[in-house]
C-alpha cells in the first residue's frame, strides 16, 4: 500500500509539473537535463554508425590480406627498402 501511495504522489507531483509548464526549478536542473540529452544522442548515434559499419561492409566483397610467409616466419615489409 505504501509502494502505491508513494507512486501516486509521484505521479501527482509530476502532472503538476507539466500543468505549471515549469519542469526544471533552476538552471542547473536544464542544464543537466541538456547535457544528458546530448549523452544519449551521442550514444545513439555511434549505435546507428556501428549496426550501419556491420550491415553495409559486411555485404561488400572483403579483401583478404595474405600475408607472405618465409621459412623463418612472416616476412615484415616495412622493412624493405
Amino acid at each position: 500500500m505504501d509502494n502505491l501511495k508513494e507512486l501516486e504522489s509521484t505521479a501527482e507531483e509530476v502532472l503538476g509539473k507539466l500543468r505549471s509548464h515549469k519542469l526544471f526549478q533552476s538552471t542547473w536542473d536544464t542544464a543537466a537535463f541538456i547535457i544528458f540529452l546530448l549523452f544519449l544522442g551521442t550514444v545513439l548515434l555511434l549505435l546507428l554508425l556501428a549496426c550501419l559499419h556491420c550491415c553495409c561492409c559486411s555485404s561488400r566483397s572483403q579483401k583478404v590480406r595474405t600475408k607472405q610467409v618465409n621459412p623463418m616466419g612472416v616476412s615484415n615489409l616495412a622493412l624493405e627498402p
